[in-house]
């Protein structure tokens, strides 16, 4: 399974970002997806993850201002991100679970000037 995100820039404070996540190779082996961050100098947290039937968990910290979802169709996850806010910069990485296997996109790159 390869993934690629897309989607990170620079956006000031109380702004918005969609990032996708676009899978390929043996995506129909792919059970949960999620997203995850790591910001300078702290470990990587995990923002959000779907699970294959479209149950969502979200950290805390994005609860009400991130929304994640699948399209099985395009084999591509999203990241609806509003609100952002400075402590949301970081870079984001998709992520994919085949069971006993974790596969990961090398990430994009998300800016929130204050």
């Amino acid at each position: 399974v390869q993934l690629v995100e897309s989607g990170g820039g620079l956006v000031q404070a109380g702004g918005s970002l969609r990032l996708s996540c676009a899978a390929s190779g043996s995506t129909f082996s792919i059970n949960a997806m999620g997203w995850h961050r790591q910001a300078p100098g702290k470990e990587r947290e995990l923002v959000a993850r779907i699970s294959g039937g479209g149950r969502t968990n979200y950290a805390d910290s994005v609860k009400g201002r991130f929304t994640i979802s699948r399209d099985n169709g395009k084999n591509t996850m999203y990241l609806q991100m509003n609100s952002l806010k400075p402590e949301d910069t970081a870079v984001y990485y998709c992520n994919a679970v085949i069971p006993g296997i974790n596969y990961w996109g090398k990430g994009t790159l998300v800016t929130v000037s204050s």
